[in-house]
């Protein structure tokens, strides 16, 4: 029923996470398949994700690009994309099941939250949850649930090296995405490394420019 696609680039040290919610979901056939579309990782992330029985497709590097290759791949009537750092929270399968049945015509995204027990990812947290609520507009990091009709009638991914999340999403529209009674939980190894504070600001300047326009060629190099 649900083709899970996860876009991987050097990430053993956060496969697992995101592979780990899934599996009682596959065995129950909630989840039909994973398909990892991998930019040429030089880690373990192959090896991995063959171990836990993912379908690996070898793509040009780029999340974009990933995901265009990555669904396109996929069998499923419905598509989960998910980062490789992020794992759904327990009660996921509830919601996602509960969105198939009631909003099969939307797009569906989780709660966004971060693997950090203090109040900066709190604060965070609920940042993103205010601008979900405003501006409808969820990241990658929340995981994205969409039927392939829905996919194909909007276009699906394009292979831009950055902003192929909010790109999709923008061209979905609030009327046709709906949140889901579920987390999905982030690493904060970003957030701690360059600090709360500056993440907000570098990924608010970001998102500024690509809305005046800029070339996310450049935004990628600047986010990198």
């Amino acid at each position: 029923m649900i083709s899970v696609v996860i876009p991987t680039l050097n990430a053993e040290r956060s496969l697992q996470q995101a592979l780990a919610p899934l599996v009682p979901a596959a065995v129950e056939g909630l989840v039909k398949e994973v398909v990892v579309a991998d930019g040429g990782s030089t880690d373990r992330t192959l090896e991995m994700a063959e171990d836990a029985g993912a379908r690996v497709v070898a793509t040009a590097k780029g999340r974009g690009a990933q995901l265009v290759a990555g669904c396109a791949a996929a069998k499923g009537d419905w598509l989960l994309v998910l980062h490789a750092d992020t794992g759904l929270a327990d009660g996921w399968e509830r919601a996602v099941t509960d969105h198939l049945a009631r909003r099969p015509d939307k797009a569906g995204y989780f709660r966004f939250a971060l693997d950090d027990t203090g109040a900066r990812a709190r604060l965070w947290e609920r940042g993103v949850a205010l601008r979900c609520r405003m501006l409808s507009l969820p990241y990658g990091d929340q995981g994205l649930l969409i039927s392939r009709r829905l996919y194909d009638e909007v276009g699906g991914y394009r292979p831009l090296p950055l902003m192929e999340d909010v790109d999709l999403v923008r061209r979905l529209g609030p009327s046709r995405l709906a949140p889901l009674a579920a987390k999905a939980v982030t690493s904060a190894e970003r957030y701690r490394r360059e600090g709360y504070v500056g993440r907000s600001a570098r990924n608010a300047v970001l998102l500024a420019r690509y809305f005046a326009g800029a070339d996310p060629e450049r935004l990628a190099r600047a986010y990198a």
